[in-house]
């Protein structure tokens, strides 16, 4: 049996080396699910090196990335514990990629594409990735202001209202769901709407009583403005984003598996009928008799003599 901290350094070694090529996702996905009777530990890792202080925010960016491919491969593989414990821990995920302070505002879209993928493929369900969102927006439209509105303390993803990643309030999950967030950390909490100092009196600080509603009452607490980031990650992130949208427009004309998959591709695809589509059917309709018309031997010489008649 392979010794549980040799296994814990060798993956998060992976974790940090991860790129955009397909090659380093499924090197990092595989040694999991080979170790998958430590998938905790494992598991662990991830979010660990997602909190770390000193992973780059690519780097963040790539591990969000191989979330996705990891949960696919998993769930291929019948070990859909790996699914749980994401779904467990999607938030404190989210607020590690895409944090609420500093260069945070350069991985929403990141994070967002991340969710789409996961519900399309059934890991999230549609509310709890609408509710995330909805904190995103906010987020990016805060980071991306020269300086943000005051937050309360916590601030970000980890306040409001306790929801699980499949968008149901924890009072009214059953126990036996994967998901249920009874005694969960706050980390692990979607708020409904976040306050940022817009909804009035709890805006301002304990120095100056009530807010004005612009986040700041008899004191203002100093904000830091987002830093953006160096020449060399901003290089470094066009090279893996343009290999990525490579992979992705090979991947487009891929044909879905299964029985009559491609027709309902295309039956999916295909618009309403319409007036045009009657009137291109006439015109279609009209051209195949010219066609027909013009095959037959004894027509095609019929109309020369006729013309030749007429001369005469």
């Amino acid at each position: 049996m392979a010794d549980p901290f040799e296994v814990r350094v060798r993956f998060s070694a992976q974790l940090q080396n991860l790129n955009a090529s397909v090659n380093s996702a499924q090197k990092a996905a595989a040694y999991a699910l080979k170790y998958k009777d430590m998938d905790e530990d494992l598991h662990s890792c991830i979010i660990e090196q997602l909190e770390k202080p000193q992973t780059a925010l690519n780097k963040r960016a790539n591990i969000m990335y191989f979330i996705q491919h990891f949960l696919e491969l998993a769930q291929r593989e019948g070990h859909n514990d790996y699914v749980g414990m994401i779904q467990r821990d999607i938030i404190r995920v989210v607020d590690a990629v895409a944090p609420e302070s500093g260069q945070g505002a350069a991985n929403v879209k990141v994070v967002r594409r991340v969710l789409q993928g996961l519900q399309q493929k059934g890991f999230l369900e549609a509310q709890a990735v609408t509710e995330i969102e909805e904190v995103l927006k906010e987020r990016e439209t805060d980071l991306l202001s020269p300086v943000h509105a005051g937050t309360d303390g916590a601030g970000g993803l980890a306040n409001g209202e306790v929801r699980g990643a499949s968008g149901a309030p924890s009072g009214e999950r059953g126990s036996g769901d994967v998901m249920d967030v009874d005694g969960q950390p706050p980390s692990q909490t979607v708020p409904s709407r976040r306050h940022n100092g817009r909804g009035g009196g709890s805006g301002g600080t304990d120095h100056g009583g009530a807010g004005d509603g612009s986040g700041a009452g008899g004191g203002e607490s100093a904000v830091e403005p987002p830093r953006r980031l160096d020449k060399r990650q901003i290089e470094e992130r066009i090279e893996e984003d343009r290999e990525r949208h490579k992979r992705l427009r090979e991947s487009i004309w891929a044909v879905p598996k299964g029985q009559d998959a491609e027709m309902w591709r295309l039956w999916e695809e295909t618009s309403d009928l319409g007036e045009d589509d009657h009137l291109m059917g006439e015109e279609e309709e009209a051209e195949r008799e010219r066609a027909v018309q013009a095959s037959c031997l004894h027509r095609a010489e019929a109309a020369p003599s006729a013309a030749n008649g007429k001369a005469a």
